[in-house]
């Protein structure tokens, strides 16, 4: 069992918790594919009604951990790393289980990607947000190229992408990114809340409901996963990104 992701399961609700605290639980191969494996198992567990996803420590998660990636990331690599991330996604929005995100602490890059696919997205109310992938010559995921304009809509979604502006808490209320902000200190407790009314609902309905508003809502999402995928497999492996990536680890 892997230490980097955490579940625990307790009246219905499934907690899946981010667990790499020292570094704001950024993203590495082991995180992604742990959290892959912890929302499929959630999406098929029948004792499982409804998932609280948050983070440990001070961060929901800080995005790709750029210290551990290798000085030249082959093209077949950087595929499967993509597709790693992609999995998590497909997991998240086309599952069962309603996801009642509880995000604190810094979302950025991936982690905000991770925050947006949340059913019910609660945000901390000392959170922040950005998308640093075009400054470093890397692209988004995690389906976020058709799910955030579904939600800010396309030009909002495009300033935010391309030029990496952070983001309060409630500056996301307003954009319609977050479901609603709460006291720091109450966060998980007002998120494991909903997540018990969701889990007291009648099983087929909830997950009826989640999948027909999902596939109408986020139509192009598999698409954008796909197109994603082979835009950020490019950028991982191209020379100046590595360049960029190896001034910031020095």
């Amino acid at each position: 069992m892997s230490k980097v992701v955490l579940t625990q399961v307790a009246d219905g609700v499934r907690t899946i918790a981010l667990n790499r605290p020292e570094i704001l639980n950024a993203m590495n191969g082991e995180l992604v594919v742990a959290l892959g494996d912890a929302f499929a198992e959630a999406n098929a567990d029948p004792g499982t009604r409804a998932v609280v996803f948050c983070g440990h420590g001070r961060a929901f998660c800080a995005g790709a951990d750029l210290r551990e990636r290798g000085e030249a990331i082959s093209p077949d690599t950087a595929q499967r790393n993509a597709e790693s991330i992609q999995r998590v996604t497909r997991e998240m929005v086309f599952g069962d289980k309603v996801i009642v995100g509880a995000i604190h602490g810094w979302a950025v890059g991936g982690g905000f990607e991770w925050a947006i696919g949340c059913d019910l997205p609660l945000w901390g109310a000392g959170a922040r947000a950005f998308f640093p992938e075009v400054e470093w010559g890397l692209f988004v995921t995690g389906g976020a190229t058709a799910i955030l304009p579904a939600i800010v809509g396309p030009v909002k979604a495009k300033e935010m992408m391309l030029l990496g502006g952070k983001y309060t808490a409630q500056e996301l209320l307003a954009l319609g990114v977050a479901w609603r902000v709460v006291a720091d200190d109450a966060l998980l407790n007002e998120a494991h809340a909903v997540a018990a009314q969701i889990a007291a609902l009648p099983e087929r309905s909830v997950r009826a409901m989640k999948s027909v508003l999902n596939k109408s809502t986020y139509a192009d999402v598999e698409t954008a996963l796909e197109l994603e995928t082979q835009a950020a497999a490019a950028g991982s492996a191209d020379p100046e990104t590595q360049a960029r990536v190896r001034n910031f680890k020095t």
